[in-house]
């Protein structure tokens, strides 16, 4: 099944992704629960966590070369915005 690629994303307070898809449909991403393991525990900086980029292509969201989160992951876990 191919899922939709990430158009945008906005970095929220506490830790909320609000993602479009090319599909138009929005959803909300809440990372905390990935913050607890290594490679995602930066984040906890507000700074670096407003500080995300849209992969060219809308594979994934990007921090720096060692964080991202899939658009499988946003697509299928993300909670949709009405």
């Amino acid at each position: 099944m191919k899922h939709p690629k990430v158009q945008s994303a906005i970095a929220m307070n506490d830790h909320i992704l609000v993602i479009e898809f090319d599909n138009k449909q929005k959803k909300k991403y809440d990372i905390t629960p990935l913050l607890g393991k290594e490679m995602f525990s930066p984040l906890k900086n507000p700074a670096l966590f407003k500080a995300l980029k849209v992969e060219q292509g809308g594979y994934a969201v990007v921090w720096n070369n060692s964080i991202d989160i899939s658009e499988y992951e946003l697509w299928r876990h993300g909670q949709v915005l009405s």
